[in-house]
């Protein structure tokens, strides 16, 4: 039995083993995706805003490594996905959406992977079983023109969205998780079934008007002046608006809905050692610095956002968690609810 000294010594010539194991072990996995040469994403992110800044600060780490990607909506690339699966010919490592991660890992399409900074991403933001994870948040609220409507008037809980006043004064986009679906989503969920179809009826006699577009088209129509309220808005797109000096604002409708896009690894990867490495640097801290840089809400909680309150978590305001295993199952009944009532 080793005691004092002898113990002390042998306790450090452990840990600095397993120190130099670790390192080793980084950079064993480096080597590996440098041999592979590239790692390749399929994206729904906005290529200039963010995805060539991501790149750009990858490649710059990683020397050797090239980032490839592809840009499309979450639905066309699962398509894209399980196409590519059956030919054979899996071409991605890496890919981002809302849900499409669910549908895809029941193919059996999605490997789990571990990342250095787990603790970093509280349970909700994550799978257990690292399948995917929270790159970034989308954080929704009312989103208002400030000439038409002021801080102090603009509705502040969900009971206030049903005074006559705000009648026919409402947008949103019908048929999007970023809109009435999502909407009818949260309601049910921290109402209850029977209390919040009840409210969702008596909203449905506001005659909200039905849009379709994206939430950040139709916040530039509350700005612009066609609607005083949009409904389902990002919340950190009217502060990006508000920085240019439109009139626009938004306030947390507790509790607020929060989905998020999520990050997943590919089983069938053909450079599935870059793909790791890529999911490990977007979820770094460095990698979440860019996404903020870039106006994005990075999902890390002690990664800063482009201003202080927009997030759960430094803003102080409940939350209903969106979700992608939770929102699954659900969506086509939210989506069957908002058609009956809000067409």
């Amino acid at each position: 039995m080793l005691i004092g000294g002898a113990r002390r010594a042998a306790l450090l010539a452990v840990a600095l083993t397993a120190s130099v194991g670790a390192r080793a072990a980084d950079q064993s996995a480096i080597d590996a995706a440098r041999r592979e040469g590239k790692a390749v994403w399929y994206t729904t992110l906005i290529v200039n805003q963010v995805v060539l800044p991501l790149k750009a600060a990858f490649e710059k780490k990683y020397p050797g490594v090239t980032l490839e990607y592809a840009r499309n909506d979450e639905g066309p690339t699962a398509i894209r996905l399980l196409n590519e699966s059956k030919s054979g010919h899996m071409q991605a490592d890496v890919f981002d959406g809302v849900t499409n991660n669910i549908a895809l890992r029941r193919e059996g399409l999605v490997a789990p992977v571990a990342i250095p900074n787990e603790a970093d991403y509280p349970a909700e933001m994550k799978d257990k079983d690292g399948y995917w994870r929270a790159l970034l948040l989308f954080v929704f609220s009312p989103g208002f023109n400030t000439t038409m409507v002021s801080r102090d008037e603009a509705p502040k809980t969900y009971e206030a969205l049903l005074d006559p006043k705000w009648k026919g004064k409402m947008a949103w986009n019908p048929n999007s998780s970023a809109g009435a679906i999502g909407f009818v989503g949260n309601i049910l969920t921290f109402m209850g079934e029977e209390r919040g179809l009840e409210y969702l009826r008596k909203l449905a006699g506001q005659r909200i008007v039905n849009v379709e577009a994206s939430s950040r088209a139709i916040l530039d129509q509350v700005i612009a002046g066609e609607y005083p309220i949009g409904l389902m808005m990002f919340n950190h797109h009217t502060v990006i608006s508000a920085r240019k000096g439109a009139p626009s604002d938004w306030l947390p409708m507790e509790p607020v809905p929060v989905a998020f896009d999520s990050l997943s690894l590919l089983k069938d990867a053909p450079h599935p050692n870059a793909g790791r490495l890529l999911i490990e640097f977007l979820l770094s801290d460095e990698g979440q610095k860019v996404l903020a840089d870039s106006d994005y809400l990075p999902a890390m909680p002690k990664a800063p956002a482009m201003k202080k309150g927009l997030r759960p978590e430094d803003g102080g305001f409940r939350a209903t968690w969106l979700r992608p295993d939770f929102v699954d199952p659900l969506t086509g009944k939210w989506a069957a609810i908002a058609r009956e009532l809000f067409r």
